[in-house]
């Protein structure tokens, strides 16, 4: 063949490379989610038909993360009392194929009670944190992984439950740190049954607000909810953690409930008791807590409203209305007992715990108190637990600033 065939032949042979791997790329969704249903079932039958961690469904999906891939799943996990669920969420990987690649579970912060709030639901969900304060957003949600980039690119697998209850049947179990948890750790298993992706057995986890609970309790969980994983440590991003917000003298809510309220209630609150009810509800009810009005607003806004906007329709209602929390409550050491039975705090962690600290002001969101606090809970059961303050970051800049510290601290692990 002569030089000049050769590069011919050479040059086709890369176009067909070429054009096969941009075939092989999946588009980036970019149109808007659907819209909710307002009738939803607030409350869903057990899912019946595979046992936690297998996978029901999965769709590729295009991601703007260099050299990844994405799919969207729906798999099977279970609640804290143990009650079978169906979930969603996103699994990314290196787009080259591999075997025993490490492992990090997402947990997302607070979005809202239902499919309105479902990350994964959302434009192009495979992609980097982006928080509804920031002045680019788009969406009435937080939504994404912090540092994805950074994590495929050291050949991690991620994986990003959406929790159950957003975007699937029932109500979501707000603030129940050990479902969340459950979801996070049931979407490793569900991962590992994709051929394509190449998850091992070693895992780390991280988490935001809610999710830094739930994190937290990632590390608390059953040895048969870990079967075959191996937990090398969970970092804890402003963690909010049950009991400590129900009973912290500082704003905790209980006090707000025992007290009643001039002003109208932190959203977080309301759907904290609603989420605590939709983990139990053969023993709580409702109406031991919240006034009718607060009833008939959770039970229209719960799938259609994310968090925010429930927190606009609760302070126009009680000013409009009346009172949203009924006080004094019933129950409420029942309450108390059935929020402390799915709180993280209440074990000894597993692995070694990382918690980063936004110190802004004392806390923009959740108080420097209230995450010192699970700190010390960590250390009085025993665990090992280590604190990085960020003294100049708010509640929603702290992902982006302390993840190539997170990631820096698991890696160490691994």
């Amino acid at each position: 063949m002569s030089h000049k065939h050769s590069l011919l032949a050479l040059a086709c042979t890369l176009f067909v490379i070429v054009i096969g791997y941009a075939q092989a790329e999946v588009a980036v969704e970019n149109s808007q989610p659907p819209t909710p249903s307002a009738t939803k079932a607030r409350l869903a039958s057990p899912f019946a038909g595979a046992a936690p961690g297998a996978i029901l469904s999965h769709q590729e999906i295009g991601t703007d993360i260099n050299r990844a891939r994405a799919w969207k799943v729906r798999y099977v996990s279970k609640d804290s009392s143990g009650v079978p669920t169906e979930v969603s969420g996103l699994v990314i990987a290196p787009y080259e194929k591999g075997e025993n690649r490490k492992v990090l579970t997402w947990c997302h912060g607070t979005t809202g009670l239902g499919d309105a709030a479902c990350p994964s639901a959302q434009p192009n969900p495979a992609r980097e944190l982006a928080t509804y304060f920031d002045a680019a957003s788009t969406q009435q949600i937080d939504f994404g992984v912090p540092g994805l980039q950074g994590f495929i690119d050291e050949g991690y697998v991620v994986c990003a439950t959406d929790y159950q209850g957003l975007g699937t049947p029932g109500q979501h179990q707000y603030m129940v740190n050990r479902t969340q948890a459950r979801d996070a750790v049931y979407l490793v298993h569900a991962a590992r049954t994709l051929g394509d992706v190449g998850a091992g057995v070693t895992v780390g986890s991280a988490g935001w607000s809610q999710g830094g609970g739930a994190a937290a309790a990632v590390a608390e969980l059953d040895p048969e909810d870990y079967g075959e994983l191996k937990l090398i440590g969970t970092v804890c991003m402003s963690p909010s953690v049950a009991t400590i917000i129900f009973d912290s003298p500082r704003g905790g809510l209980a006090a707000a409930l025992s007290s009643g309220q001039a002003t109208a209630p932190d959203p977080h609150g309301v759907m904290m008791l609603a989420g605590a009810q939709a983990a139990n509800p053969s023993s709580l009810q409702l109406a031991d807590v919240l006034t009718p009005l607060g009833v008939a607003i959770v039970e229209e806004a719960w799938n259609i409203q994310p968090v925010h906007h429930l927190g606009n329709t609760l302070g126009r209602l009680h000013v409009l209305k009346g009172p949203i929390l009924r006080s004094p409550p019933a129950n409420l050491d029942r309450w108390k007992d059935a929020i402390t039975a799915g709180s993280a705090g209440t074990r000894k962690p597993v692995c070694p715990v990382l918690v980063c600290i936004d110190g802004f002001k004392g806390g923009t969101v959740q108080p420097v108190a209230w995450q010192t606090a699970y700190a010390d809970k960590v250390k009085e059961l025993g665990g090992s637990v280590e604190i990085k303050d960020y003294p100049n970051d708010d509640h929603f800049s702290l992902p982006e600033r302390c993840v190539p510290d997170a990631r820096k601290w698991l890696n160490h692990l691994f």
